[in-house]
């Protein structure tokens, strides 16, 4: 049968009338876009070469199987993704080993009766990292990092093991004992009722607050304090800056601050949190700078715990795009675990081979966290994670 432009319809046995009448499905058969002429000769005559059914000039397209129509970035996203929450998850292990021999040793010496033991133990400092791990896990609990938040919280319940022992053996204050308990019950409840959806929004945000105020008026005294006797022995800057965070929390919630002012003042308590444990290896190679002798009593062993345990966060950090996490994880392995390693080699308190071991494997792992990310991504280049990290996308 001859049709307009050119076209021809064979058919190779008489058919009904009925089957002149055919409507091919539009969801699994694509229609050639070409001029609006041809459009209109689709509309009016669906048996033309635009139809692939019946046309001599086009052939079907193979369609690939459904494995393959995952792009290959995605695949390895989401692999990565699963890699770096269980790489979290398991710092919880060399954490938790660093607490622990701690506690074994205080609860012998609390047996024994050696309560002057425990007073070693500086609980001031203990107090400071408790309430460092309340403030972050207020922070991944509102971003929802499952795996960081168990870490901090099991930081905070071995630390409030250890203060118990201390106030046991007298070696902490009972008043100050009495107020950290209700401030780490508190912390806790709110923290698992907020996780899960449990908490309404004026109750955290006065809990958010309230943390704002305090790690901002505690990071300071820190800082000072480490100095002294460098320094005069006072506590004018813990109380300047409890004035000041006071101050700009009342006027982030009275709507005097601008949009940017009140996300700034909500991010104060991670940041304050995570610098509470950047300092630590500052104070900590300070003394060890003022007393060299006084490095022969850290153990190489914690000090790779230490390093493990912040190592093993920086590649979820840095997947996850989050500046204040990786900074405070890169800056705890490096200055802090791989810092206090670097001394000891350096005082000859520890072998080369450890040493080499040790520096092998920080390189090899900030390396390979590096590579794994820029191949989620689809970047050719690891820097351009590190670029997105601190600019953004």
């Amino acid at each position: 049968m001859s049709l307009t432009g050119n076209r021809f319809l064979l058919l190779p046995t008489p058919l009904p009338r009925a089957s002149f009448v055919f409507k091919p499905p539009l969801s699994r058969i694509p229609l050639k876009r070409t001029s609006s002429s041809a459009v209109a000769g689709c509309r009016v005559l669906s048996l033309t070469q635009c139809n692939p059914i019946v046309s001599t000039r086009r052939r079907l397209v193979p369609v690939r199987a459904i494995d393959s129509d995952i792009p290959h970035p995605i695949k390895e996203y989401e692999e990565w993704d699963s890699w770096t929450a269980k790489f979290s998850g398991g710092a919880n292990v060399p954490f938790l080993m660093l607490q622990l021999p701690q506690i074994i040793l205080n609860a012998q010496n609390l047996l024994a009766g050696n309560n002057t033991a425990l007073s070693a133990v500086p609980w001031l400092g203990m107090l400071t990292g408790l309430l460092g791990n309340l403030s972050l896990l207020s922070y991944f609990a509102k971003k929802r990092e499952k795996e960081a938040a168990v870490v901090q919280t099991l930081g905070v319940i071995s630390t409030y093991v250890v203060l118990v022992q201390l106030t046991m053996a007298g070696a902490m204050p009972v008043q100050y004992f009495v107020a950290t308990s209700a401030v780490v019950t508190v912390g806790l409840v709110l923290n698992c009722l907020f996780y899960f959806g449990k908490l309404g929004t004026t109750v955290w945000g006065l809990w958010e607050d309230f943390i704002t105020v305090g790690g901002l008026s505690v990071l300071p005294q820190i800082m000072w304090s480490t100095f002294v006797p460098l320094v005069p022995n006072s506590i004018l800057p813990g109380t300047t800056a409890f004035v000041i965070a006071v101050a700009a929390v009342i006027m982030a919630r009275t709507g005097k601050l601008s949009e940017e002012g009140v996300r700034f003042v909500g991010s104060l308590s991670g940041w304050t949190a995570t610098l509470m444990f950047m300092w630590m290896p500052v104070s900590q190679m300070w003394t060890n700078f003022l007393n060299p002798d006084n490095i022969k009593g850290l153990s190489p062993i914690t000090m790779v715990l230490a390093m493990m345990g912040n190592g093993l966060m920086i590649p979820r950090a840095l997947f996850i795009r989050d500046l204040m996490w990786f900074t405070g994880s890169m800056w705890a392995t490096l200055f802090y675990g791989y810092g206090n390693i670097l001394c000891l080699y350096m005082l000859n308190c520890t072998s080369k081979s450890f040493f080499a071991a040790a520096t092998i494997g920080l390189i090899s792992w900030i390396g390979l966290a590096l590579w794994r990310d820029a191949t989620a991504y689809g970047h050719n280049s690891p820097f351009r994670s590190l670029k997105e990290l601190v600019f953004g996308p």
